[in-house]
């Protein structure tokens, strides 16, 4: 038999188990999934490894400054109650100061479970593997800062990664691992991708909820669909403007923010040096020309400001974007007129996307373009804010609940929307083919 027959054979098996696997969502539609989750194991008793990501601003005393992280994973662990949980996290990196221990983690997180969610002060060591072989149903332990171990920061294939010390020692003791760690899987990192090749691997929860979401703003949900791409990321900014429009996932963008800057000179407005200089000292100066070939292929479908919000030593001076004044003042935020249009838009949608800050939102006067855009938002049918600065925007105005998804990944979330092929994503696709296949 060749290696192309048997490919196809193998490819022909997959594509059938992947049809007769479908099953039927809420709403009653039929749907497939090319990645497994915790609904296609059997978990009672079992030993689960989990990956979450719990990594989040802390203070010089190591007290915990930002929960939203801890939180998202109680629904993973809940619905895990009747197996033994081991979970893995990071906290920050290695030459930081918040680069510390899991403890405030594990306290934390016991309050929101409601149950001891015991310490390791290990990773695989022996008291780590000890402590997993005495767990009982119901137990949940967390490891040690995973990034305390060199190795988890190398960037190679899952394969590679399988050999590690760290997989070698810890599969034997795991039935079945999870990934809910979906802000750290645009990393190929150990233990994103080492335990997908040695143990039956899917998504946690939060990762099922981030893939189904973000899918909605990517391929398109209801019409019309519009993406506000904000904040200084200019170069990943004009990736995602590209690929929804290009492949019909957006049906306009409206972009702020330094993204904004760059747009308005590359449809040649004259913004000013101080704000060309700080383009330049981002290392954003060739995006310019890339943004006049981005607005001549989509004619129409990008939305530059009207109108510009200047700041002249904290105090708030707006101008209309055919009427900029002489002089150097940086752009920190997108004026009223600009505020009003661009809000009309986002209500009128049903589907809205939004990606980074309409300007210097930590600064209150230049604040108002990002909040009222937040607050448009949420009167559309299905709102998503994309992880980082604007999430924690929607989180300080109080709209979290008002969004139907906020996303837990900053730059996972933005190379996902700019098409990106994760490869946290790609290992979970490649450990359900081997699963169904070895079924």
């Amino acid at each position: 038999m060749s290696f192309i027959y048997l490919h196809r054979l193998i490819y022909s098996i997959y594509y059938i188990d992947q049809v007769i696997q479908v099953k039927r969502s809420g709403d009653g539609i039929l749907t497939s999934r090319d990645y497994l989750t915790i609904d296609d194991f059997d978990i009672d008793g079992k030993t689960i490894l989990v990956r979450v990501d719990l990594n989040t601003p802390m203070d010089t005393e190591d007290n915990i400054l930002d929960d939203m992280r801890i939180k998202s994973h109680i629904p993973t662990i809940k619905d895990l109650e009747d197996a033994k949980v081991v979970l893995m996290a990071h906290q920050s990196r290695a030459g930081k100061k918040d680069f510390t221990t899991m403890k405030p983690h594990s306290q934390l997180m016991s309050q929101y479970l409601g149950k001891e969610v015991k310490y390791v002060d290990d990773i695989f060591g022996t008291h780590a593997r000890s402590s997993i072989a005495s767990m009982k149903k119901g137990d949940v332990i967390l490891l040690e800062n995973v990034r305390f171990y060199s190795e988890e920061s190398i960037t190679r294939p899952a394969i590679e990664h399988s050999g590690t010390h760290m997989v070698r020692k810890l599969s034997p003791l795991i039935d079945i691992f999870l990934n809910d760690a979906f802000a750290v899987s645009h990393r190929s990192h150990l233990s994103i991708m080492g335990f997908t090749e040695t143990l039956p691997t899917g998504a946690g929860r939060v990762m099922e909820k981030e893939i189904s979401s973000l899918d909605r703003g990517v391929k398109g949900g209801e019409r019309p669909c519009i993406f506000v791409l904000g904040g200084a990321k200019v170069d990943d900014s004009l990736t995602v403007a590209e690929n929804v429009l290009s492949n019909g996932g957006a049906d306009k963008v409206l972009v702020t923010g330094v993204v904004a800057n760059v747009m308005l000179a590359a449809s040649g407005v004259d913004i000013g040096s101080t704000n060309l200089d700080f383009i330049e000292s981002q290392g954003y100066t060739e995006q310019i020309e890339r943004g006049k070939e981005i607005l001549g292929k989509f004619n129409g479908k990008i939305g530059l400001p009207v109108d510009v919000a200047f700041n002249d030593g904290g105090k708030r001076i707006e101008a209309l974007v055919s009427e900029l004044p002489d002089g150097n003042l940086p752009i920190n935020d997108i004026g009223l007129e600009t505020i009003v249009a661009f809000s009309d838009e986002i209500k009128a949608a049903k589907t809205v996307v939004l990606n980074g800050p309409a300007g210097l939102s930590e600064v209150e006067p230049f604040a108002l373009g990002t909040h009222e855009i937040i607050k448009a938002a949420v009167q559309s049918e299905y709102s998503i804010a994309g992880g980082g600065h604007i999430s924690a925007e929607v989180r300080n105005l109080g709209y979290e609940e008002k969004f139907s998804h906020l996303s837990t990944g900053g730059g996972a979330c933005i190379d996902y929307l700019a098409g990106a092929e994760l490869p946290g994503i790609e290992a979970l696709k490649a450990a359900a083919t081997r699963y169904r296949l070895n079924r």
